[in-house]
């Protein structure tokens, strides 16, 4: 059995809790920022339902009380795309063990395994910076000059432990890091029929995967944003070990594009039905985002349960859906977090403290300049009976993938050169190719469209 170290690429985390102890608590807010090895590559923050009151000495910690919480996610609902996040990185964290075993213990609560190798921010400050007072983050910081901001706040302690990671990366001299990585974790191993050279020919690149018997038959079917780090993620836990040992080839179609990959991803299996995918249910749309004028004047929104007789902005398949699709819409026409449902504060929103809003929910700015982007936000979304396109980032930089969008089905799609001049509709058309329409392209679709920007999508005529 072939056995190698491969290219790490590292999540940083930081979560906040109801307690300290994970056997009677639950987390209500985790931040992951990412990083390479040289530099931080993105970040990830959300704010968790823990199904209970949090207490008032967490409150006086983190600022985080109950009323934020009304409307978030559960872990449960965010899941499977925690899991994706979190899957073929090292785990790291200030006092690994406690963030560990918080989400590992939530991950067993809905039946996931999660067992990621694992670094200590803590122990290695010991070994690389010795001789200091106190190695918690705020005097470790306040020593290295990292500033950190929003203090007790799972994306400001995740943002701090990862510049402080990567001062530990350019002082690790004696090769500190990547010993503890092989020490707690040794080398991971490939599935015992496929070959150090398939593995690197996968590439770390957006796209569908597909694993092969020993037959050439399709037996599962994967999308991923880097394939090659989701391959390995799949052979952690008890319950790979047959497929682990039925895979002998791995194919690949790359598209640049994630929603490109999400969609296809459904049809293939819609087409093949491999063995180890699960069955692809029609999820119901059961979410709904919501607007109302407030007694000042202001535009507010608000998720909400789907009621027959009252039609929403826009309709989800789940709840982590539609809070996301709101907060883009959020960034996007810079709306207050508090009239937007997504903070509960008692006097301006954490935004507007930050310079992110523009004081719509401390009298700061007018409910016409307000209402103005609010009504934009939501009034540029195309209606499921609208035929249009949708321009999307393809396999290379001088590459765009384009999308035909009819009644809400993926129709078709293709790649066109960059400098394709939009305004020949019928040249576009002609370089796509058509697709048999699946009911879950539209579910996708519809979750997806709010975070393509009006330049992205081309309207066309009906026809």
């Amino acid at each position: 059995m072939p056995l190698f170290i491969f290219p790490l690429m590292y999540a940083i985390v930081d979560i906040e809790t109801t307690g300290g102890f994970s056997a009677n608590n639950r987390i209500i807010e985790i931040a992951i920022v990412f990083h390479d090895g040289e530099k931080i590559t993105g970040h990830y923050e959300q704010l968790l339902d823990p199904g209970r009151p949090v207490p008032g000495f967490i409150t006086g910690l983190t600022g985080i009380d109950s009323g934020m919480l009304d409307g978030a996610p559960t872990f449960e609902q965010v899941a499977d795309e925690l899991l994706e996040l979190l899957e073929g990185k090292v785990f790291v964290a200030h006092n690994v063990s406690f963030d560990y075993n918080f989400i590992k213990r939530e991950f067993e609560a809905v039946n996931k395994m999660f067992k990621p190798k694992r670094l200590c921010t803590v122990r290695l400050s010991r070994k690389i910076f010795p001789g200091l007072k106190s190695y918690s983050l705020g005097r470790l910081c306040e020593s290295r000059g990292i500033q950190v901001r929003d203090r007790h706040r799972a994306l400001g302690d995740a943002w701090a432990t990862a510049l402080l990671f990567g001062q530990l990366l350019q002082a690790d001299e004696l090769d500190e890091i990547s010993q503890a990585v092989r020490g707690r974790n040794k080398a991971l191993s490939l599935p015992p029929n496929i070959s150090r050279e398939q593995y690197e020919a996968l590439p770390e690149a957006t796209g569908v995967y597909y694993f092969h018997d020993q037959n050439g038959k399709v037996i599962y079917i994967g999308k991923a944003i880097n394939i090659k780090s989701r391959f390995m993620g799949h052979f952690t836990g008890k319950s790979k070990i047959n497929l682990k040992s039925e895979i002998f080839d791995v194919s690949f179609e790359l598209t640049g594009s994630e929603l490109l990959a999400l969609l296809l991803e459904a049809m293939e299996i819609k087409r093949l039905w491999p063995k180890y995918n699960r069955s692809l249910k029609v999820r119901s749309v059961s979410w709904g985002i919501y607007s109302y004028l407030d007694q000042e004047g202001f535009i507010r929104f608000q998720i909400n349960k789907i009621v027959p007789g009252v039609k929403p902005l826009m309709s989800f398949t789940d709840h982590a859906e539609a809070w996301k699709c709101l907060s883009d819409k959020i960034d996007t026409y810079t709306l207050c977090p508090k009239l937007s449902g997504i903070q509960k504060t008692a006097g301006a929103c954490y935004d507007f403290q930050f310079g992110k809003c523009s004081g719509a929910c401390c009298a700061k700015e007018n409910a016409v300049a307000y209402n103005q982007r609010a009504e934009a936000a939501f009034g540029e979304d195309l209606g499921e009976g609208e035929r249009f396109l949708i321009k999307d980032k393809g396999r290379g930089p001088e590459e765009e993938v384009v999308l035909l969008v009819e009644e809400g089905f993926l129709s078709a799609f293709g790649y066109v050169d960059q400098a394709m001049d939009f305004s020949h509709v019928d040249e576009v058309l002609g370089c796509l190719k058509p697709v048999k329409r699946v009911v879950e392209t539209r579910l996708l679709l519809r979750s997806f469209i709010s975070r393509f920007s009006s330049d992205r999508i081309i309207p066309l005529s009906s026809g």
